[in-house]
């Protein structure tokens, strides 16, 4: 593994780590969901180390605004996954030839890359990306989180963006030592907010099906063994929109895969 620094189109620095022989052959680009970044993320780090000791090249970043990628101003989604952000500059630094794998809210950031941000993808895998198709009132929830991150309440835009988890979760997450690195890396919720906005402005066959359909990448949608109800329903439906799309259950709980399980996954999915 190699820690490496690239600089966008856009002007913003990251950091990511390289695993594998990146150049010589297809690789994995992992985009984080809300929260994780490479120093608190040992899931991915494993997963990336995995692929690399089966040949596949991953790159694992922090996201534009999180850990050693630090960014000023407002951090939108076009500056993480529109031309000339963060993802189309990792998938250049790649060899120009990568499958992205979201996790999360990072499985409609993916989305957003490969449709409307251009980045050339040679396929998709997202990871219990929250696309429940029976979710409401998405668009006032996202816009909330990006009023409060406006104001410069960046511990409230937080809570607000947690609202849904048990409260005894988002309570010791309050009470832990990490707290204060989440609100400082709160800004980047943005970023989560507005692609998940985006992936909810229009029916799935129109937002999903016909752009994804027309690239014509393959598309994984998967979900843990134990998972939230709402997951598995949310896989069937962005492989029922998207054509050739599947989805499927790997070995994993408490929204994290298991490393070895979900590299196997990744690496069919590179090879075509």
């Amino acid at each position: 593994m190699e820690t490496r620094t690239l600089e966008t189109d856009r002007g913003d620095r990251v950091t990511y780590d390289a695993h594998g022989p990146v150049g010589e052959r297809r690789a994995v680009v992992f985009v984080a969901g809300a929260g994780p970044y490479r120093a608190i993320d040992p899931a991915t780090t494993a997963c990336a180390e995995a692929l690399a000791a089966r040949g596949v090249p991953a790159l694992v970043h922090d996201r534009v605004g999180r850990a050693e990628s630090p960014a000023d101003g407002p951090i939108d989604l076009d500056r993480e996954a529109g031309p000339g952000g963060a993802l189309a500059a990792l998938v250049a630094a790649a060899g120009g030839d990568a499958v992205l794998c979201g996790h999360s809210s990072g499985g409609a950031i993916a989305l957003y890359a490969a449709t409307e941000g251009g980045v050339p993808v040679a396929g998709l895998a997202l990871f219990e990306a929250p696309l429940d198709p029976t979710a409401t009132g998405v668009g006032p929830w996202t816009l909330e989180v990006e009023r409060f991150l406006d104001a410069g309440e960046d511990a409230e835009a937080l809570t607000h963006y947690l609202r849904d988890l048990p409260p005894e979760l988002v309570g010791g997450l309050r009470d832990s030592p990490v707290w204060p690195v989440w609100v400082a890396n709160a800004p980047a919720l943005r970023v989560d907010a507005q692609a998940l906005r985006w992936a909810y402005s229009a029916p799935y066959d129109v937002q999903l099906g016909d752009r994804l359909g027309q690239m014509a990448v393959p598309v994984v949608a998967a979900y843990g063994t134990s998972t939230f109800p709402e997951m598995p329903l949310a896989a069937e439906a962005v492989a029922a929109a998207v054509p050739g799309a599947r989805a499927v259950e790997v070995a994993g709980a408490n929204h994290t895969w298991d490393p070895g399980a979900m590299a196997d996954l990744l690496a069919e999915l590179a090879a075509g």
